[in-house]
């Protein structure tokens, strides 16, 4: 069997995924696991699929067909199963939030500070919500990280550090330590705001909008 990573983005309508799948199936083979999602209009994501290594050709030239209908996907081999940096012994998961004022450059200095510390972005959500007090739009980011062993400290010490540059709330927790997350930034305050990145338990459901920015900058775009 070939293991076989599909790029796919397109404009959003029904049945985008239908269209894929079916070739897929229609070759003998199985769809594997996915994250799609739609966007400003677009639909776009990634797949995991097994064919038949006779069937591999024939899925490609169909995949490609799709062009002619708006649906672009590219296919490529797939990684070995579980396949991960030989520098990483044993790298733990853990789970990060922010939430803040939403100005320019927060996923730059975040991104960027995790992999000065050799660490892997998983998976990244962000969103744009408006801020339940005086005005504003609030960025929000969920990531699933993966940490070298040993690293957590000097990752916590740069993520203090950029949690007040940037005037952000932070959080950072393995996912077995619900209980007891480790709040970065700790200027929690009352006044709290619904999240929608956040999934029942954790991150936490309510967070609370970020220290206003100063008198005559007002919120950017991120």
């Amino acid at each position: 069997m070939a293991s076989l990573l599909l790029t796919v983005i397109g404009d959003d309508r029904p049945g985008l995924v239908s269209a894929v799948s079916a070739l897929v199936e229609a070759r003998g083979g199985s769809w594997q696991r996915s994250q799609l999602t739609r966007l400003a209009g677009k639909f776009a994501g990634i797949a995991l699929v097994e064919v038949p290594d006779t069937q591999r050709t024939g899925l490609e030239e169909a995949l490609a067909a799709l062009a002619a209908e708006g649906l672009f996907v590219r296919v490529e081999d797939a990684g070995p199963a579980g396949a991960a940096d030989a520098r990483d012994e044993a790298p733990a998961t853990f789970t990060l939030h922010l939430v803040g004022q939403d100005h320019p450059g927060i996923v730059a200095e975040i991104s960027s500070a995790l992999a000065a510390r050799g660490v892997g972005i998983e998976e990244l959500l962000t969103d744009v919500v408006d801020a339940p007090m005086g005005g504003g739009t609030l960025f929000e980011a969920r990531a699933t990280l993966r940490m070298p062993p040993g690293a957590d400290a000097e990752v916590r010490a740069d993520l203090e550090r950029l949690a007040a540059e940037l005037m952000v709330d932070l959080a950072l927790t393995r996912p077995e330590s619900r209980a007891d997350p480790s709040r970065i930034s700790r200027r929690v305050g009352p006044n709290f705001a619904p999240s929608r990145l956040s999934p029942s338990g954790w991150p936490p459901t309510s967070v609370r909008p970020a220290r206003a920015a100063p008198r005559g900058r007002g919120p950017r775009s991120a």
